[in-house]
């Protein structure tokens, strides 16, 4: 048997026959063809790395009965057929251009007039400051790609990743090596930023306008309290006065045609026509918003208004006509002299402005009606009432949305996927009968329901829910954390990175910008140190050693240029997410079908145009929140950056829809911020369950479907009454509005802002509310009724506050302030920091499973009850400050678990 297949035709003969027998074929025409054109596909529409177009080769082959190549060789076929690919993606880019435009964009790579930065260099860099002449450089800088006059709609037939990847590419690279590359990939990449750049700039544009108008508004309300303030003394001294003269009035003893004579004895009429004439000067009306203020505040609107008349070019849908006429009415008379605009539509004006617009003698002011448009402007662009053609964040969403024959080619997939019926009386019906048959169990179950009482003392009857008393901690399970704790060896948080890549491979997902293959050694060690730089806040300098290679200065500045980005990080994390769920200890804490939502707040002391004020959270700076998403397995799927603290529930459904992981969660738990019956309605519509914790859930409105129903004690809550008919006038709408968000066609924070109107909700809008009133009424029945229910959402929501507590510990340098300009570095940097917390739950979680195995072994009894209590969220073993070694033993390098800390070196516990 040593010697079979010692004689070549032994094998030969032999092979052939498992072929034969096995219905295996050799890897040759027609199959060669059919593997390339599937890899030359894939790698047209995606940038997928080489390793996972290896593996999709190697499924393939497999699952079609075809002998395996050689490695070198499928290597060989993928990096020609990628190449390929790139080569048709470069041509096409440089053939969009004419030959003038080609020398125009040649000039990107020289200096400007009046800089030593090149062109190019100079229209990267965006907008960091709020103001008037901000927003002038801004839309400057819009126009100069603007002029260039290539168009979006000449890369219809271009995949959009590719797209993105090469304009960012341009981003990141040095004009220099732009300059040295071929002319067919200098004027690619040259084409592609101009097209990705000029709706950047666009957008910037518009935010600086949008934060502007913010701040302009903000100081007047500021200026308005101090006003307020100043007169309060003379507003009570005339009041005081008022009150008694209109006290004469009550006497009944005074005759009526003695009563004037009497006040005037008291007050003399001059003195007190000139009290009512301060009292109307002072006193602000109750629908007053500062518009006063606003109004003074004139010659800072005269600075940037004509650049925004004359150069952006806005679009509306009916709702927003009327505040398209005043802007095309603006953009034609703003340069004139005039100080009255008599003939200006009207209907943007609102009773709270009338008296600021329209003076005494009935002209329209030119300062009023200003402020006045740009007021509703500001609310119409935030609605997309207003939108910009041409912008990706001003836009019009409901272009975006399924529409005509992709909508009908759709529908049914979409009722489908969405899990509703395409009847909507069916659907009535079915919410109708959970809504009423949960009505009737929670009543009869509620007189013995200590935790909830019924309080009909106030002017509303409201429920009265009482606090959830805190789990105590049974003293076996202090004994099971303690001994693990003490188990746990002490790592630094660098080694601790090396460790998990040597577990999950997930510096594998991070590949060069340019998608070429580089070949450096030890790059997970300098991806490390990258990442460790960005999680901690500290960054490069303290990691460079000059006698490491991978550890260089010019090493991890190419790294962090080439390598860190948001796609590589969240794939990098993906895999750190579905290697968490693979683990026995995880799934006994969570199935993944459970998340939470909750943001972290950081300063940012820089100037941004991407921060916002918010005096609780960032004092007298300004700064955003890291609105993250943590599964029930203790792992961070997801993360938004928002500028300030805008509300959470514009953001809630994001994490579920846009997540990349392989965990699927169903259900979301929130703080109060994150809760609307227009979230709740659309949570219904795809097909998850939305369990906010309320603050005060007894005080809600509960809904009804069935005016007639007797739900006994609950008849004083239940005092609102759906409206089914508006569900059945829009259900198609509905879906379709839902399909679009599942298929990814439009972002959920951008439609959402577009339905929720400040004045006349569409009747889409009403009719998603409509189910979102029914479904939250669902949510409060249950929460009032199962305290199990209330214990689950507040034991999620802890979770991911522990969480951000090991995130506040990792990011600890420059005392935790996010010190980066633009969007795109805070989403990296904190996408980093989502990642590293990963890393440290997953190790836990290893070496905690590793633990209770060891105890098991030494003859430990366990509680399962115990372990599902457990918690990774804990950092005193693991060393983030001051030292940072990026070596792993052997073992540990190969996948091997360290010793623990009370077992001997003899003992592998792997």
């Amino acid at each position: 048997l040593a010697e079979y297949g010692q004689r070549e035709n032994t094998r030969r003969e032999h092979a052939a026959l498992i072929r034969q027998h096995y219905q295996y074929r050799e890897f040759a025409w027609p199959w060669t063809f059919r593997l390339t054109r599937l890899l030359y596909t894939r790698s047209w529409i995606s940038n997928e790395r080489p390793g996972l177009l290896f593996d999709l080769a190697t499924g393939w082959l497999m699952q079609h009965r075809i002998i395996l190549p050689g490695a070198t060789t499928l290597t060989r076929l993928i990096s020609e057929v990628r190449e390929k690919a790139t080569l048709r993606l470069w041509n096409k880019l440089a053939l969009i251009p004419s030959a003038e435009q080609r020398s125009q964009l040649e000039m990107l790579l020289g200096p400007t007039d009046c800089s030593r930065l090149s062109l190019l260099e100079s229209l990267k860099k965006g907008p960091v400051t709020i103001s008037g002449p901000a927003f002038n450089e801004a839309i400057e800088r819009w126009k100069t790609l603007n002029d260039f006059g290539l168009h979006a709609e000449n890369l219809s037939t271009l995949p959009a990743v590719r797209l993105k990847n090469l304009a960012r590419y341009a981003g990141m690279t040095s004009v220099f090596n732009i300059a040295r590359m071929s002319p067919q990939k200098r004027m690619a990449v040259l084409v592609a930023f101009v097209l990705a750049w000029e709706t950047l700039a666009l957008d910037d544009a518009l935010d600086v306008l949008d934060a502007m108008l913010a701040v302009i508004i903000r100081d007047a309300r500021k200026i308005g309290q101090k006003k307020r303030l100043r007169s309060l003394k003379d507003l009570d001294k005339s009041a005081l006065a008022l009150a008694s003269a209109c006290s004469y009035l009550l006497k009944e003893e005074t005759p009526d045609e003695s009563i004037r004579a009497e006040v005037f004895s008291y007050i003399p009429r001059q003195k007190l026509a000139e009290i009512i004439t301060l009292v109307r000067e002072i006193a602000r009306p109750s629908d007053d918003n500062f518009h006063e203020e606003m109004v003074e505040q004139y010659g800072r609107v005269r600075r940037f208004l004509p650049h925004l008349l004359n150069t952006v070019k806005f679009s509306s849908a009916p709702a927003g006509v009327t505040t398209l006429n005043a802007c095309d009415y603006l953009s034609r008379e703003f340069s004139s002299r005039r100080q009255f605009f008599d003939d200006a539509p009207t209907e943007i004006i609102s009773r709270s402005w009338k008296r600021l617009v329209i003076n005494k003698e009935k002209h329209i002011t030119r300062r009023g009606y200003t402020l006045c448009f740009l007021s509703k402007l500001q609310d119409s662009l935030r609605r997309r009432d207003v939108y910009v053609t041409g912008s990706n964040r001003w836009g019009d969403p409901r272009a975006r949305l399924l529409q005509g024959a992709d909508w009908q080619a759709n529908r049914i997939k979409v009722y489908r996927s969405l899990g509703h019926p395409t009847d909507p009386q069916e659907a009535i019906k079915s919410l109708g009968h959970q809504l009423d048959s949960r009505y009737r169990q929670v009543a009869a179950r509620l007189c013995e329901n200590e935790a909830v009482e019924l309080d009909v003392s106030g002017p509303k009857p409201r429920l009265t829910i009482s606090p959830l008393a805190s789990l105590d901690e049974p003293d076996s399970l202090k004994r099971l954390s303690k001994m693990i704790s003490d188990l746990l060896p002490p790592v630094d948080l660098t080694e601790l990175l090396l460790e998990i890549n040597a577990h999950t491979g997930f510096a594998d997902e991070f590949f060069h910008a340019s998608e070429a293959s580089a070949r450096v050694d030890d790059l997970p060690v300098s991806i490390s140190a990258v990442l460790m730089a960005e999680a901690c806040n500290i960054g490069l300098e303290p990691l460079i050693r000059s006698n490491v290679p991978a550890l260089t200065r010019h090493r991890l500045n190419w790294t962090k240029a080439n390598y860190l980005r948001a796609e590589t990080i969240t794939s990098a994390n993906a895999r750190l997410v579905d290697f968490q769920a693979t683990l026995p200890l995880a799934q006994i804490w969570g199935g993944g079908e459970v998340a939470s939502a909750d943001g972290m707040r950081f300063v940012t002391p820089v100037r941004t145009i991407n921060a916002g004020p918010n005096r609780k959270y960032f004092g007298n700076n300004r700064g955003i929140t890291w609105y993250n998403f943590v599964s029930d397995q203790y792992s961070g799927f997801h993360g938004i950056v928002i500028p300030g603290t805008l509300r959470d529930s514009i953001f809630v459904l994001e994490g579920l829809l846009e997540q990349e992981t392989g965990l699927n969660p169903t259900e979301i738990m929130t703080d109060t911020a994150g809760a609307s019956e227009l979230v709740f309605g659309l949570f219904w519509l795809l097909g998850y369950q939305f369990s906010p914790r309320l603050a005060d859930a007894g005080a809600s409105v509960f809904w009804r479907m069935d005016h007639d129903a007797d739900y006994g004690v609950l008849n004083d809550i239940a005092r609102g009454q759906s409206d089914p008919r508006k569900i059945v006038l829009q259900w198609d709408e509905m879906i379709r509005t839902a399909g679009s968000l599942k298929l990814g066609k439009v972002q959920v924070s951008v439609l959402v802002r577009s339905l929720l109107k400040s004045e006349r909700p569409s009747g889409l809008t009403q009719a998603i509310i409509e189910v979102g009133r029914i479904n939250k009424t669902l949510y409060l029945l249950n929460y009032i009724d199962d305290e199990d229910y209330r214990r689950r959402i507040l034991t999620q929501l802890n979770r991911g506050e522990s969480r951000h507590a090991v995130a506040r510990a990792i990011c600890h340098g420059q005392k935790g302030e996010i010190r980066k300009r633009y969007t795109d570095g805070q989403e990296d940097q904190l996408g980093t920091l989502g990642l590293v917390t990963n890393a440290v739950v997953l190790w836990n979680t290893i070496y905690m499973q590793a633990a209770l195995d060891h105890l098991r072994a030494q003859g430990e009894t366990l509680n399962d009850e115990d372990i599902a209590r457990l918690s990774p969220l804990c950092h005193g073993h693991i060393n983030m400050l001051g030292h940072y070694s990026f070596t792993l033993a052997e073992l540990v390098t190969k996948g091997h678990l360290r010793p623990l800390k009370e077992a001997s070196e003899a003992e592998n516990v792997a």
